[in-house]
Formats: C-alpha cells, sequence, structure tokens
C-alpha cells in the first residue's frame, strides 16, 4: 500500500472518533438533562415532606418526655411512699423495734438526699424541710434511747464480780474478806513469781446482745452531727458507774493531811488495800471500761479516745492520789516496804497502763502514773539513807540489863532480811536513777546498802555497850549482839553478798568479846587459887597455882583465900545469872570455857591447901563449895535469872 492509501485510511478512521465523540456528548447532555430534573422533583419533595417530618420528631419528643415525666413521677411516689413509711416507724418510737427504727432514719436520709438533689420539683422544699424535722425528732429520741440503754445496763460492779476475776491467790480468803488470800502466808519473791502468769477475767460491764445497738445508735447519732451529745451522755454515764465500783470496792480520796493525820497500823493496812484496788481498777474495771467503750465507739475514732480518758480520769486520779500522798508523806523506815510493794504494783500494772492509756487523750494520765513510779523509787531510796542515818544515831537509852540481844539489832536484821524479799524490786529500782550508761550493777549496790547498815548498826552498838558499868557485861553485850548478826547474815541471802570473808572476820569478832569477857571476869577470882613464893610439894600439882604447896603457908592465908574465893564466886554467881546468852550454843561454850579454867584450879587448890583447913576448926565455913557444886553453879549461869527466883 503507498502514501496516499495510508493517508486516505487515517482520514476515515479520524472521522469515525469525530462521530463517535459527537454522539458521547449528545448523550451526556440528555443525562445531564435527566439528572437535574430527578434533583428539581427531589427538592420539591423535600419541600413538601419536611412539615411532616417536624410533626413525627415532635411526637417522638413528646413521647419520650411523658416516659421520662412518668418514671420521675413514679421516683417521687417511691420517695414518698418510702418517707410515709419511715415517718410511721419515726414516729412509734424505738422501743418497740430498734433496728427498724434505725433503718427508717437511714430511708429518711436517703429521701433527704433524694429531694436535695432534685429541688426543681415543685414543693421539694416543703417537703425537704418536713424530711428535716423529722430527722431532728427522731435523732432526739435516739438520744434518749441511747442514753436510756446505756442508763439501765449500766450498773456499779460489786466487789465479789471483781474478786471473782482475780486469779486464785489474790481473791480475798473466806475468814477474812478484807485480806488476799494465798499472798499473806507466802514468800514475797515467791509471790511475785507466781502473780506473772496469773489470769484475770474482766468482769462483764454491759451484756454483750445490748453492744451492737448501743454502737448503731451511736454511729446514727455522730451521722447526725450530735457527736457532743454522744459525748456528754457516755461519759457522764459511764464515769459515775466507774466510780460508784470503786467506791463499793473501797477506793476514797485521800489527801496528804489525811495520811499523816493516821495511825501506822491503820495507814498500813490501807496501803495493803490501795495496792489490791490497783490491781483490780487497771486489770479489770478499766480493761472493762477499754473494751465496751471501743465495741460502742468503733470507727469514731475522735470520740473514743476522748471518751475512755474523761470515763477514767477522775477515777485513776483519786488512784494516784493516794499513792501521791503516800510518797511525799514524812519518810520513816517503816514506810520502806509498803513503798517498795507500791512501786512494785506500779511496775506490774506499767505494760497495762501503757496499752490502756496510750492515745494522746490519755497522756496526763499516763504521765502521772509513771511520775508516782518515779516518786516512790525516789523516797524509798531517800528512806534507804535515813535508815542508815537512824541506826547509827539511835540514842534509845533503854539498855538491855542483862546483856543480852538489843531490840535495835533485831529490828535491823529483820529489815535487812526483809530487804532481800525484794531482791528484784530493788534492782529495778536501782535503775531508776541509771545516769543512761546502763552500768548499774544490782548486786553491788545491794551489797554496798547491807553493808553499810551493818556498819552503822555495829557503830551504834559501840556506843550502848558504854552504858554498863561492868566492863565483863559490856563485852557480854557486844559478843550477843555481833553472834547475833553473824548467824542472821548466815542464815539468810545476805551471806550470798557479804560473801564469806565478811562472815569469818565477824566470826572473830564474835570470839574476841567472849575472851575479853572471860578474862575480865574470872581473872580476879582466879588469883586467890594462887599463892605465890610457896614451895612445892611433893605431891605435885601445876597449872595457875604455880606449883604453890602448904610448906610455908599460914592457915590464915588459906582461910582468907577460900573466903575470898567464896565471896567473889558468889557474887559472880548471883550477877552472871541474871545475865543472859541467849544462844543456846554460844551459851554452853562460853560456860565450858569458864569451867575448863575454874573448875582444874579449884581442885587443885583444894588438894594442896584443904587439909590445912579441913584438920581445924568449921571447916565447911572456909570450904563451902566442891569443885561438883561449882560445875553446877556454873551451869545455871546467863540464864537471865531474877534476884527472886535466884532465891527460890
Amino acid at each position: 500500500m503507498g502514501v496516499p492509501q495510508a493517508m486516505e485510511a487515517l482520514r476515515e478512521r479520524a472521522a469515525l472518533v469525530r462521530e463517535s465523540l459527537q454522539k458521547s456528548q449528545t448523550i451526556t447532555e440528555s443525562m445531564v438533562s435527566i439528572l437535574g430534573s430527578f434533583d428539581h422533583r427531589l427538592s420539591a419533595l423535600e419541600t413538601a415532606m419536611r412539615p411532616t417530618q417536624i410533626r413525627t420528631h415532635s411526637i417522638r419528643r413528646a413521647h419520650e418526655n411523658i416516659d421520662k415525666t412518668l418514671k420521675a413521677a413514679e421516683t417521687i411516689l417511691a420517695q414518698f411512699d418510702l418517707t410515709r413509711k419511715a415517718e410511721a416507724k419515726i414516729l412509734r418510737g424505738p422501743h418497740e423495734d430498734l433496728e427498724s427504727y434505725l433503718e427508717a432514719i437511714d430511708q429518711l436520709r436517703s429521701s433527704i438526699q433524694y429531694f436535695s438533689n432534685h429541688k426543681s420539683f415543685q414543693s421539694s422544699d416543703g417537703i425537704l424541710n418536713h424530711a428535716n424535722n423529722l430527722l431532728s425528732k427522731a435523732i432526739s429520741k435516739l438520744e434518749d434511747e441511747f442514753r436510756t440503754l446505756l442508763t439501765n445496763y449500766s450498773k456499779p460492779v460489786e466487789p465479789d464480780r471483781l474478786f471473782d476475776g482475780l486469779p486464785n491467790s489474790l481473791r480475798p480468803s473466806a475468814t477474812s474478806p478484807g485480806k488476799q488470800g494465798d499472798l499473806g502466808s507466802k514468800n514475797h519473791s515467791e509471790n511475785q513469781k507466781k502473780l506473772e502468769n496469773a489470769v484475770y477475767t474482766p468482769p462483764t460491764l454491759i451484756p454483750p446482745r445490748v453492744l451492737p445497738l448501743l454502737h448503731d445508735l451511736a454511729q446514727q447519732m455522730v451521722q447526725a452531727g450530735h457527736q457532743q451529745q454522744l459525748f456528754r451522755i457516755y461519759r457522764d454515764t459511764r464515769a459515775s458507774v466507774l466510780e460508784q465500783s470503786l467506791r463499793k470496792l473501797g477506793v476514797e480520796r485521800l489527801s496528804k493531811d489525811d495520811v499523816q493525820k493516821m495511825q501506822w497500823e491503820v495507814l498500813e493496812a490501807k496501803i495493803g488495800n490501795w495496792i489490791h484496788y490497783m490491781r483490780i481498777s487497771v486489770k479489770l474495771l478499766f480493761a472493762g471500761e477499754k473494751k465496751i467503750c471501743d465495741h460502742i465507739l468503733d470507727d469514731i475514732d475522735s470520740l473514743r479516745d476522748q471518751c475512755f480518758a474523761e470515763v477514767t480520769a477522775n477515777s485513776v486520779a483519786v488512784l494516784l492520789s493516794f499513792g501521791e500522798a503516800i510518797a511525799k508523806s514524812k519518810r520513816s523506815p517503816e514506810k520502806l516496804f509498803v513503798l517498795l510493794d507500791m512501786y512494785e504494783i506500779m511496775r506490774e500494772l506499767h505494760s497495762e497502763i501503757e496499752f490502756l492509756f496510750g492515745s494522746k487523750s490519755c497522756i496526763e494520765m499516763r504521765e502521772s502514773a509513771q511520775s508516782l513510779t518515779k516518786r516512790l523509787a525516789q523516797t524509798a531510796q531517800e528512806t534507804f539513807v535515813d535508815f542508815e542515818e537512824a541506826v547509827e544515831k539511835d540514842a534509845t537509852k533503854t539498855a538491855v540489863l542483862d546483856g543480852t540481844v538489843h531490840p535495835l539489832t533485831s529490828y535491823v536484821i529483820n529489815y535487812v532480811k526483809f530487804l532481800f524479799d525484794y531482791q528484784s524490786t530493788l534492782k529495778q529500782l536501782f535503775q531508776e536513777f541509771d545516769d543512761g550508761d546502763g552500768d548499774v550493777d544490782g548486786d553491788a549496790q545491794l551489797t554496798n546498802i547491807t553493808t553499810r547498815i551493818m556498819q552503822a548498826l555495829q557503830i551504834n552498838l559501840d556506843g550502848k555497850s558504854k552504858q554498863y558499868k561492868d566492863p565483863a557485861l559490856t563485852q557480854l553485850f557486844l559478843m550477843n549482839n555481833i553472834h547475833y548478826i553473824v548467824r542472821s547474815v548466815r542464815r539468810s541471802e545476805a551471806k550470798d553478798l557479804l560473801g564469806d570473808d565478811w562472815v569469818q572476820i565477824h566470826r572473830r569478832i564474835v570470839q574476841q568479846h567472849a575472851n575479853q569477857y572471860k578474862r575480865i571476869s574470872w581473872a580476879k577470882i582466879l588469883q586467890c587459887l594462887t599463892i605465890q613464893g610457896a614451895a612445892p610439894s611433893s605431891g605435885g600439882g601445876g597449872g595457875l597455882l604455880g606449883g604453890d604447896t602448904g610448906s610455908g603457908v599460914s592457915r590464915a592465908m588459906v582461910k582468907d583465900r577460900f573466903k575470898t574465893f567464896n565471896v567473889q564466886f558468889e557474887d559472880l554467881h548471883l550477877r552472871q545469872s541474871q545475865w543472859t546468852v541467849p544462844d543456846s550454843e554460844l551459851r554452853e561454850s562460853l560456860r565450858l570455857a569458864v569451867a575448863e579454867v575454874l573448875l582444874p584450879a579449884y581442885r587443885s587448890f583444894i588438894k594442896r591447901f584443904g587439909p590445912m583447913i579441913e584438920n581445924g576448926k568449921n571447916p565447911g565455913k572456909y570450904i563451902r563449895y566442891r569443885p561438883e557444886d561449882l560445875e553446877r553453879m556454873l551451869s545455871e549461869v546467863f540464864e537471865g535469872k531474877t534476884w527472886n527466883e535466884q532465891k527460890r
């Protein structure tokens, strides 16, 4: 095919394309025209239907509003119905059915909350005013019910019920209602150990079934903003009952002046009772009060601690004030042991007091108890010092005429023995005054105190011994008293602290006084049984006579010696039979020591010079006693006989 033909074919195709495009344009314009007419029709239709749509929407909204209104009306009517029912229960009062009454108050609060949130309703203000007035009356009745319920079930606890809560060892005995049970006859240290594991059972102050009701009432009062009314009702009711319980038990308020005026026997009994009352109060009464306070005012922390503090405040003050009065009263030795007893009970109750009165509201009572404990410890320690000085300076003029153990000695020794019953207490007491370095050695402190008291006693005894005109009786007095001290120490716990060396040193002192007594009493009479310068006889014989014989000795001289011996021995026998050596072993050993010196000398003298008298006139006038007679008469000395007894 040539070029011309190709060009022709191309023109034909172009013509076909142009024709096709023209047809497509025509079709497009027709479609646009058709669609335009549809748009016009739809707009007209929409304009025609708009009123119908508006009416339909309004009807739908009206239906919705009607539904909402009906539902709101139902809710309001339900609230009205619930409020009416609650009002009926409230008007009946809480006595018939307290639980329903409390439910009615909760419902009334719910209704008040509902109407407060829907104040747009007509008459909502009137409804709220009515409901609030009704709630106020309901709470007022609740207060009355709480007061009535608490008062009716709050009764003073009789002493017998309190005693039932004590361990057996602390219960008053049937024979002595005012005294503690098994403790009276036991050793003090054993009693303390026994009490460490004792079980106490606090009394039921309010029946358990009533406590939940009181708790619910308290909760309602707090929700109503009546905390102060609740506080006053609870405090006044329970505080009064607690104080009545203590009065029934025997607790009384005593001032320092009251204490000072009391006879010691009366005061000592009251202190013993106070120790008992403290234990009962803390472990039973206060513990019981804490339990019911925690239950009734549970979840009301702001009131709970304050109520307990106010309920117990006056009772605690009365109890502690007596302790303070004793601690501040005039010190005297006999008060030391009751001070230690009082200190012990405060230490024993320390952990309970810290637990019961651990809140901020109770800080004053807690600090008062701590202060009393310190004060008792301080007064006890000062009494130690007073006692030591009193022993050393005791100026009792009442002399023991027979040279026996002085009352001061037995008093001091018994005092020291009692001290050792309080060893653990004393060690605690010493630590009260620890400077904080922790180096206080309780044993060393007790040893130091005991040693000083013993030294003070010996100094005083030395002074009292000088009252005797007879130096032999002076030695006998010191021998008796030091021996009593040594024997008492050896038989007590004091021996472990003072040590064997102390005992041995003082036993030697006893022996020294015994030797001095023998020398002073019997040296002079033994001289009657010696005649200086006499030549020895063939019969022999030695000892105190120095080998004297009858040769060169006149009968008159021998008679004079026998007469002098008789007078002196009778005088010694008469006087020393009135003297006393109370310890039987010491008495026998002293008699034996005298007999071992006197009897051999007398036998020897009679053997050598007796024949000179026996061969003359009236030998019985001079040789009045055989050795056996002297031995019998020596067995009569140190018995403390009166002159009339000796005559008989």
